[in-house]
């Protein structure tokens, strides 16, 4: 069961992939198209077991990430 989410604006990422690399439940992976900027951009897996402990959003450069906990 889920304990959160998050959101990642597209747009601004720039697919540095540091929210993946600390992302303990696995729950980012690179999305399957660049943004208008040229970068492949994190996409979140909905079907991950996200915890909502905003890891991602905290080492996120450009921050491009909201974290939600249900």
């Amino acid at each position: 069961m889920r304990k959160g989410y998050i959101e990642i604006d597209q747009v601004l990422c720039k697919g540095c992939q540091i929210c993946m690399e600390f992302c303990p439940k696995t729950s980012i992976s690179p999305a399957d198209n660049l943004n208008a900027a040229g970068y492949l951009p994190a996409s979140y897996n909905d079907e991950s077991e996200c915890t909502g402990c905003a890891i991602c959003a905290l080492v996120c450069p450009e921050v491009c990430i909201e974290v939600y906990r249900d």
